[in-house]
């Protein structure tokens, strides 16, 4: 009798064993769909989600770092035609995007429009000198008037140099470089950023995910329109992705990320390049592939984005992006840092430039199962180009079209430990949590069973014996 009693409990112990493992194993589907389903409910752009709180407020403070390029050499330039020679100045960095969302109007075809207001604070301890420290660089007037007048009109521009006692090169502080000063040529405002200030980005449509959270974030429209209209081509017009300050839930690492930004006026696409640690949560970093701004005979894709053949030399020209006609026609051109990925000839053509991969690529780190991006740095060189001239008096010396790195900038943000250690508490930790309890359950429920099992078997081998004797 105590013999068969032992026999029963093993049984039942196994049983009990298998039916915990089975739970343990159920466990892991169903604690996906709910992770799924909590995750897609939290992350629509609404009113009393975890999103749209993130979304809607400033967030973590976004940084600007500007280095300037500082012309060594100005005189033997203009004398002689010697090779520019460059000296980075930096950083000199301004709090921006600390400003929240403005505008906000949701619509029934389920998107949201808004504004993003441009702003920007000086801050003198991230900074390495102040606003008033002086640089030498290129004149954009005399640049920007030797690309937009004719070359039949040139004498205008000849005049309107000499009447004005302007040079191809000028000395000017940082903060009027960067944001404005009255130029004699154009007898107005001029800068790299000029108005920045006070004004705004957008408006953009971008799509709440309540109908379909894989469309969350995803720009519908940006100043009313679908399609960019600066390259007269369907492909280089599209407006793809996010503005990436986030991405639809539950990314894919061998997928691309695609986003849109008005600074280079055209959508670009990035890829994973490896997992990170950030502040204790798991992110995935992706970069820009190098094939973004390749020369057409590199990448077909990008022949819509070549509008010179000129100065592009025939399209062959890598590394260099051409944002006139979303400039007002103005000779602006983009890059990368230190025309990182660039043709050889943008860095023998200009001394000083040394681009390096870690410090100058731009890069998202995104959370995977959220689609937030926690921390990013976008890297962009500002541009400019100036040419040979028969009639210009500062140019006559000029060889070659040459296209000059005025600044180049940082723009960063990552989550605070505060925000770290809620993103922790309220998502990694419950789904760590979620995870432990299936693995414990499966594992006893494993344990039990097979320990009860050897044990049944034991006892009936024994039993079985003792009857035999």
């Amino acid at each position: 009798m105590g013999c068969c009693n032992r026999r029963c409990g093993l049984i039942a112990g196994a049983v009990v064993g298998a039916l915990v493992a089975i739970l343990g194993g159920i466990l892991f589907p169903v604690g996906d769909i709910i992770i799924q389903g909590t995750v897609e409910t939290e992350a629509v752009i609404e009113p009393g989600t975890t999103a749209y709180e993130n979304w809607v407020a400033a967030g973590a403070k976004v940084y600007r770092q500007f280095w300037l390029f500082d012309v060594m050499n100005p005189l033997e330039v203009l004398e002689y035609g010697a090779t520019p020679a460059v000296v980075e100045r930096g950083p000199y960095t301004y709090m921006t995007r600390y400003l929240a969302r403005d505008n906000i109007t949701f619509h029934l075809n389920h998107t949201v429009t808004f504004l993003l207001p441009n702003g920007a604070i000086f801050e003198p301890s991230m900074s390495v000198g102040t606003e008033d420290d002086k640089i030498t660089s290129l004149n954009l007037a005399v640049a920007g008037a030797y690309s937009a007048i004719p070359t039949e009109l040139h004498s205008i521009v000849e005049t309107l140099i000499k009447t004005t006692n302007s040079s191809l090169f000028q000395r000017r502080t940082v903060k009027e470089l960067l944001f404005g000063y009255t130029d004699p040529i154009l007898r107005g405002d001029v800068g790299f950023f000029l108005d920045y200030n006070q004004t705004y980005d957008g408006p953009y449509d971008v799509f709440t995910g309540k109908d379909d959270i894989a469309k969350v974030g995803k720009i519908d429209m940006w100043k009313g329109s679908r399609s960019l209209g600066f390259w007269n081509d369907e492909y280089c017009d599209k407006l793809n992705g996010t503005d990436a300050s986030s991405f639809p839930p539950f990314v894919n690492k061998k997928e691309p990320l695609f986003f849109f930004s008005s600074d280079i006026c055209r959508s670009v696409s990035a890829s994973y390049e490896s997992t990170m640690n950030l502040k204790g949560i798991d992110v995935y970093r992706y970069s820009l592939h190098p094939s973004t701004l390749a020369s057409p005979l590199d990448n077909p894709d990008n022949k819509c984005f070549c509008s010179n053949m000129k100065t592009t030399k025939n399209c062959t020209l890598a590394g260099v992006l051409d944002i006139s006609t979303c400039q007002e026609g103005r000779p602006v051109y983009i890059s990368l840092p230190h025309f990182l990925h660039g043709s050889p000839s943008l860095r023998t053509d200009v001394i000083g430039l040394n681009p390096h991969e870690e410090h100058h690529k731009t890069f998202l780190d995104v959370e995977p199962t959220t689609g937030f991006t926690l921390n990013f740095a976008k890297r962009i060189q500002v541009n400019m180009m100036y040419g040979p001239s028969k009639v210009i008096t500062v140019l006559k010396k000029v060889k070659d079209y040459t296209i000059f790195p005025l600044v180049w900038l940082n723009e960063t943000a990552t989550l605070d430990d505060e925000t770290a250690e809620m993103f922790k508490k309220e998502l990694i930790s419950r789904i760590q949590m979620l995870d432990i309890i299936q693995q414990v359950l499966l594992g006893v429920g494993i344990g039990v069973f097979i320990l009860c099992l050897l044990g049944y078997c034991i006892v009936r081998r024994s039993h079985n014996k003792n009857e035999f004797a």
